[in-house]
Parts: C-alpha cells; sequence; structure tokens
C-alpha cells in the first residue's frame, strides 16, 4: 500500500468525528470517499494531509509511520493535496505563481519544470495574465501544475469538480485519470460529483457520522442498502 490511515479516531472535545478509519490506496490508483455532510471526510483529509493530528491511530506513507510528520515534511515525501475552493494569489500573475511554487522549496526548479508541468494539466493561458482573472477551472489547472512541478506520489482532492459544468467536469476526468494511469500517482478523491466518481474511482469508501459504512467499487456500493439509507436518503431530505 503507498498510502493509508490505520484506525483513525478524532474527537473535538467530548464529540467524536471520526471513529476507527482505516482505508488506503496504491500507486496509480483512485480512491473515492463519499458521505453526507458532516460525516467527517474533510476532517480526514486534513489528517492524512498532516495539517491535524488525530486523537488515535496512525498514517503510514510507503510504510513508514508519518503520523507526526508536519504538513511540509509530508510535501516533500510527495504527499499533495487541494481544496475545494481553488484560491490563487489574486495580485500575481500566472508565471509569478508558477515561479513560486518553483522556489517554494531546494531543489529550485526551472521554468522547463512549470511549462511541463502545465502542459500535463492542459493549462494554455497567457503567463502574464492575472492568476485571479482566471475562471475556476484554469485556477484548478495552475493548482495542479504547481503541485505536478514536484511530482508527487499521492494526490488528496477534495472536489475538484466543485463549480464546474459538464465539460469542464469531462476535462478534471480526463486529468485525474491521466495522473493516476500514466503517471502513477495514487489518489484519494472527496468529491460529491457521484458521476465522476463512479466513472474514474476503483474503490469507493462511504463515511456517515465518522464511521467508515461500506467499501466497494464504484457500481456496487451504491447500492448498498446503509449507503442509499445514510447518502442517498439524506440529500434527498434535503434538498
Amino acid at each position: 500500500m503507498l498510502f493509508s490511515c490505520d484506525n483513525i479516531h478524532m474527537h473535538f472535545g467530548a464529540r467524536p468525528v471520526l471513529q476507527g478509519i482505516s482505508l488506503g490506496v496504491h500507486a496509480g490508483e483512485v480512491l473515492g470517499i463519499v458521505g453526507p455532510n458532516g460525516a467527517g471526510k474533510t476532517t480526514l483529509l486534513e489528517i492524512l494531509s498532516g495539517r491535524t493530528k488525530p486523537t488515535q491511530g496512525r498514517v503510514l506513507f510507503e510504510g513508514q509511520d508519518v503520523t507526526a510528520m508536519p504538513l511540509h515534511q509530508r510535501a516533500r515525501c510527495g504527499l499533495a493535496r487541494t481544496y475545494q475552493s481553488p484560491v490563487v494569489p489574486e495580485q500575481l500573475s500566472v508565471d509569478q505563481v508558477l515561479k513560486a511554487a518553483r522556489q517554494a522549496f531546494t531543489p529550485y526548479l526551472t521554468s522547463h519544470h512549470a511549462q511541463w508541468a502545465c502542459d500535463q494539466v492542459g493549462l494554455a493561458v497567457n503567463p502574464a495574465q492575472m492568476a485571479g482573472s482566471l475562471e475556476t477551472l484554469n485556477r484548478r489547472k495552475l493548482l495542479l501544475a504547481c503541485l505536478l512541478m514536484r511530482k508527487p506520489k499521492v494526490l488528496l482532492m477534495d472536489e475538484p469538480a466543485a463549480g464546474l459544468l459538464g465539460a469542464e467536469v469531462d476535462e478534471i476526468d480526463s486529468i485525474l485519470r491521466y495522473l493516476a494511469q500514466q503517471m502513477g500517482v495514487g489518489i484519494i478523491l472527496v468529491e460529491h460529483r457521484l458521476e465522476l466518481m463512479t466513472a474514474i474511482a476503483q474503490r469507493v469508501v462511504v463515511l456517515d457520522g465518522g464511521e467508515l459504512i461500506a467499501e466497494d467499487k464504484p457500481h456496487r456500493v451504491f447500492d448498498h442498502p446503509r449507503v442509499r439509507a445514510a447518502y442517498f436518503e439524506t440529500a434527498q431530505e434535503a434538498a
């Protein structure tokens, strides 16, 4: 297993948020995480990325226990993360954002690395354009390019299709397939767009109330009775 967690518990005060979560992703695999609002998905990503330490449990990267390792050190090991909102430095140009990513830590990378990363995600914009003027899809591509320059082994993604239209979702689909299948990146994906999840994930885990209630291939997991009760019926009530 390339990247995994074992028996993760998280409490905020007396309130349990995650209860005994164990999961993992192989190189070149897309693992999906779904669940209703408040299921604990984002908290789990915070723990996996190193921004938050669990109350109990371990995080393992290539067999090494990295539970106590902070976010920046995990990044150096090959862990990358994107967020639901594609926030970019509004007052910097695209080229300046890429330069900042190139020089974030040693060894510094060249502009050729930046161009290579942009090519991988299909980012084709004027380098002098202000990053803040980019549309949502290109903001996501820019942030991905910044991460790809370091050739990460694992990518944690929080709702990469949020705010995108149909054709744009298809483009994100193609990018994620390329990263997994051609570059061998292990991807852990939190996403509410079930059509995207069904299309690209090899396995899907379902969280509800901080518990992992099901894990299976996408076409089977969504037919699980407990999943339908916890996820789909909850979604219908909210609608």
